[in-house]
């Protein structure tokens, strides 16, 4: 019976490890096709790549020949094409890549002759103080670029014995500043490296060509993109083909009403494709009482086979009306952040020179190394009074000089939009007698108005001076007119009312500051911004 017993364990324990081994034997396949799907779902379709070499040999043909016939002449291209010496020629083209970013060509044209002209090499630049970076760089938006720039130049100087780098990779590794991007577009086009670029303009093209409706910010996307263009770019122009992809997206295939019939790469866009496709689709549908016959026999080529597992595809329904412009998708942008600063513009009578108090911002952050007026952020909403009793105390401790909160004027509320921040400046001034200055760790310094004209001043602060300028003439006009006391007081209060609302993001951003102390009127408008 013992025999028997341990015979019967013997078997019952063999099946637990066969049953043991069939399941361990099942997870492992169930883990492999598992990771077999995630990666067929994962792999982006055929459709939105270039495969055939005769397709890219007519892409690169094509959109070179409209290149060459309808390039703009940028100062920055006629240096790199005609410039022999390939450390200027670099440096002229990061100077130029650096500016460009987030600002229109436009602006940057007057900006970069300005900064050539001064600094024409490396040497000079690193030789600049920062001081003369950020009042060069005045109005142009983004300070941080100009003192990234002023950063590499030294590091150039120091660590490369004054050369420039001479590869993609060691561009990324020695210019701060200097991303993915910037990296291949200097390197092709003043190296001749052989690299695809995707900025924003290529990002639309490529998006719309292949018809890729996911999310253009995420990874994804992101490296197919970097993908296409290292395909498609043209080994032997590697830097015209760069600047005729971003020349197309700002020129023809731009954001809103895109010039599609002026289009040199027309017939190998896939967004165009699927746009006519549906054109002739709806045309047969009013044609013709077989509608839904002819539907189904038309060939669906504007689609990816992947249908709905493909990652690049338009994850929203397809909008008729946008046409190409469906593609590119990008994510909702977050909201800037609301900020409120209380700020004063303080004036002291210097002989027959009025002078205002500036003070110097941080070394890094927003605005760094900039001047400024005295500000401060404020974290909920104060009243009137409130706002006077607080610039009361900051300023008594900038200068040794008491003060009284009934001499703090509010002047107005001046909007200026930074990328990320909403900002609102509440805008009061005084008139001290006194300017002696404590000994403190902020820089400060007081500066007439002509030397204003060269400081190193932000675009909010000249819209708050222009602000200020204005109002004083304002209040000046009605003191010579002498208006009858009910009349007059009725003027201040509209002119402060409308003060208050006024100056939203209004007026131009690049002028001198000279300009707002000028009766002439201003004109013109771009979208840098500071940062």
């Amino acid at each position: 019976m013992s025999r028997l017993r341990s015979a019967m364990q013997r078997g019952k324990s063999v099946v637990l490890e066969n049953t043991e081994v069939i399941k361990s034997s099942n997870k492992k396949k169930t883990k492999a096709n598992i990771k077999q799907e995630d990666k067929t779902l994962s792999e982006p379709s055929s459709y939105h790549f270039f495969n055939d070499l005769p397709e890219i040999s007519a892409y690169r043909f094509h959109l070179l020949q409209w290149y060459d016939q309808n390039k703009r002449e940028l100062p920055w291209r006629t240096v790199a094409t005609t410039e022999p010496d390939v450390n200027i020629r670099t440096y002229a083209v990061w100077v130029s890549e650096i500016m460009l970013q987030q600002t229109q060509v436009a602006t940057v044209i007057d900006y970069y002759n300005k900064w050539m002209k001064r600094w024409p090499t490396v040497e000079t630049l690193a030789a600049a103080t920062l001081e003369e970076v950020n009042q060069m760089w005045a109005g142009l938006g983004y300070y941080s670029r100009g003192r990234r720039l002023h950063e590499g130049a030294k590091k150039v100087v120091s660590d490369l014995n004054k050369q420039m780098p001479r590869t993609t990779k060691e561009l990324l590794k020695w210019l701060p500043g200097v991303g993915r991007y910037t990296a291949g577009a200097i390197g092709s086009i003043a190296l001749g490296q052989v690299t695809g670029v995707v900025d924003g303009n290529v990002i639309r093209v490529l998006c719309r060509v292949r018809a890729i409706g996911a999310d253009s910010t995420g990874p994804v996307v992101t490296e197919a993109l970097w993908k296409i263009a290292d395909t498609l770019v043209d080994t032997e122009r590697p830097g015209d083909f760069n600047q005729a992809m971003m020349e197309l997206g700002a020129r023809v295939c731009t954001p809103k009403s895109p010039l599609c019939s002026q289009c040199p790469i027309q017939t190998h866009c896939n967004a165009f494709r699927k746009v006519s496709i549906k054109q002739e689709k709806d045309s047969k549908r009013l044609q013709s009482k077989l509608a839904s016959k002819l539907n189904t026999s038309v060939p669906d080529i504007e689609n990816c086979s992947a249908g709905g597992s493909c990652n690049l595809c338009l994850s929203e329904d397809w909008d008729s009306q946008m046409g190409v412009q469906n593609y590119p998708r990008k994510s909702v942008k977050k909201a800037p952040r609301v900020e409120k600063t209380l700020t004063c513009i303080v004036q002291h009578q210097r002989g027959e020179e009025v002078e205002y108090l500036l003070t110097q911002r941080p070394s890094k952050g927003l605005l760094a190394g900039m001047w400024e007026l005295p500000s401060m952020v404020l974290e909920s909403d104060l009243s009137e009074n409130k706002h006077r009793g607080l610039l009361c105390i900051m300023m008594q401790r900038f200068l040794e000089t008491s003060l009284d909160t009934d001499s703090f004027q509010f002047v107005g509320e001046v909007v200026h939009i930074f990328s990320h921040i909403h900002q609102t400046y509440i805008v009061f001034s005084v008139c001290v007698s006194d300017c002696s200055e404590k000994e403190q760790e902020q820089k400060t310094c007081w500066l007439t108005k002509s030397a204003l004209q060269g400081a190193a001043v932000s675009t909010g602060l000249k819209k708050i001076m222009k602000l200020y300028e204005s109002s004083s003439k304002v209040n000046s006009g009605d003191v010579k007119r002498k208006l009858s006391p009910g009349v007059g007081k009725e003027k201040q209060f509209n002119e402060n009312k409308k003060r208050k609302v006024g100056a939203d993001n209004g007026g131009p951003k690049q002028l001198r500051l000279s300009q707002f102390f000028s009766t002439s009127k201003p004109a013109g408008k771009t979208n840098s911004k500071d940062a």
